[in-house]
């Protein structure tokens, strides 16, 4: 007996709502709608659809924009920066350069700034490849009108994601150097990790202490940063994959806590610093996700 195609493509469904929700909460909950929309037609016009992967994309798309839609309204009362809700991957994810990055958190942080229906179609097309007019029958819109909007979200996106490729093992160097220098109170060494003009944005949700605005500069972070081995007894810091890249993992006594730390790495330092602290995004953090496209 044939495996049944929602199982099958249990992975895909997950990723498509994730990366068009930004929280493995709410994509579960629209994995769940798919499942029981999928299973409330009954054996006989399960048996008769063409395409059962077409049938489910279009279905979770449709219940990850109803979400949205809610969701734009729950996060306007958010406390301080909102990020998305951080993935433990294993490294295999980084082997697919292309489903890695439009996972990376500075993606998804982009993708946050598109509307709802800009955010479907650039993850069906730019991401899974989709059809125009498999996009248009998930999105309600016209072949011709999805095209349009896919332009308009591409480049919106390429105005704004980061203009530099960088291998993982590089990547990890950075952070390496970045982590030895934090821990020991090196501030040259956090100066000479970090670019300039970089930024680091946290999200504590109302709940754990964070910056309740991005941190600009080198140098503000540097002082933001500087009392942490103050803090450091009892704390355990490693490198973690986290939405297909190397990130750092902390977990220590209060004021620490637990974050996870996304970077992104240009010409050798850290432009971007993005720390989750908020407790209710970082309670999967210990359950590595199965991702698929």
């Amino acid at each position: 007996m044939s495996e049944d195609p929602f199982l099958a493509h249990r992975g895909l469904l997950f990723t498509v709502a994730y990366e068009m929700l930004g929280s493995a909460a709410d994509a579960e909950d629209a994995v769940q709608e798919t499942w029981l929309r999928w299973d409330g037609i009954g054996p006989e016009r399960r048996a008769g659809v063409r395409d059962p992967r077409a049938y489910l994309v279009r279905t979770v798309t449709r219940q990850s924009l109803n979400r949205m839609r809610s969701l734009a309204r729950r996060r306007e009362d958010y406390v301080g920066e909102w990020l998305p809700e951080p993935l433990l991957t294993s490294p295999d994810v980084a082997e697919d350069v292309e489903l890695a990055e439009s996972l990376s958190i500075a993606m998804l942080t982009v993708l946050e700034t598109l509307t709802p229906t800009e955010r479907a179609v650039f993850v069906l097309r730019e991401v899974f490849d989709l059809p125009y007019d498999e996009i248009a029958a998930a999105t309600g819109r016209t072949a011709a009108g999805v095209r349009q909007v896919a332009h308009r979200a591409r480049e919106h996106v390429a105005a704004r994601r980061p203009r530099m490729e960088v291998d993982r093992s590089e990547q990890r160097q950075v952070m390496d150097r970045f982590l030895a220098a934090l821990t020991s109170g090196d501030v040259q060494g956090l100066m000479d990790a970090l670019a300039p003009d970089a930024v680091l944005i946290a999200d504590g949700g109302g709940f754990a202490a964070a910056a309740r605005q991005p941190i600009l500069g080198s140098k503000l972070i540097v002082a933001f940063l500087r009392n942490f081995p103050r803090f450091a007894e009892g704390t355990e810091l490693r490198v973690v994959w986290i939405n297909g890249a190397p990130a750092l993992r902390m977990d220590g006594p209060d004021p620490v806590g637990t974050s996870a730390i996304s970077m992104v790495v240009e010409d050798g330092r850290i432009t971007k610093l993005f720390a989750m602290r908020n407790p209710h995004k970082l309670e999967r953090i210990d359950e590595e996700v199965v991702l698929g496209r």
